[in-house]
């Protein structure tokens, strides 16, 4: 007789995101230009998504005792997530080809057979103009879901849309 399974698409780690002190990837004495990221992840039909799970991944700078590289945050009650972090700086890419400073996004939610994957890239880096993820994009609108922009200073906000107008564009793995 077959077992029951959990309906979270996620897996049995959901309570991760009750770590709050996994949004702060400074928390163990990191030294650098500190950055809080923010947005919010919204539906189809611009219903903000209060159940997802939103984790950054960066390249730059490298991940060692005092900076993971890594953070998790869980959206609020109107799907907004925060991160604080250190500014990327741009990384090597394949070839001779450089990548501008970004963060890759992973996003989970309820409903999710898989975790979207997107990056989050800083408005007015010199390097968005060529680089290879971001260049290959040929609407500029659909290349705009992919820039945060600053809302204050040292603060950088970076909206989701997961399908409708406006949607964010994913990356295929």
């Amino acid at each position: 007789m077959p077992t029951a399974t959990a309906s979270q698409t996620i897996g049995p780690y959901w309570h991760l995101i009750e770590h709050k002190e996994w949004a702060d990837l400074t928390r163990f004495g990191a030294e650098g230009e500190r950055i809080e990221v923010t947005g919010r992840v919204t539906d189809g039909a611009g219903a903000p998504v209060a159940d997802a799970a939103v984790e950054i991944w960066q390249a730059s700078p490298l991940a060692d005792e005092r900076f993971p590289g890594y953070g998790r945050s869980a959206t609020d009650g109107e799907g907004r997530f925060r991160f604080i972090t250190l500014k990327p700086q741009p990384v090597a890419g394949h070839g001779n080809q450089t990548q501008a400073p970004h963060l890759s996004i992973v996003l989970l939610a309820r409903g999710l057979m898989t975790a979207l994957r997107t990056r989050l890239y800083f408005e007015g880096e010199a390097l968005n103009e060529t680089d290879p993820l971001l260049s290959s994009i040929e609407d500029p609108v659909e290349r705009a879901t992919l820039i945060a922009r600053s809302t204050g200073p040292g603060v950088w906000t970076l909206d989701i849309r997961l399908q409708g107008e406006g949607e964010t564009v994913f990356l295929e793995v």
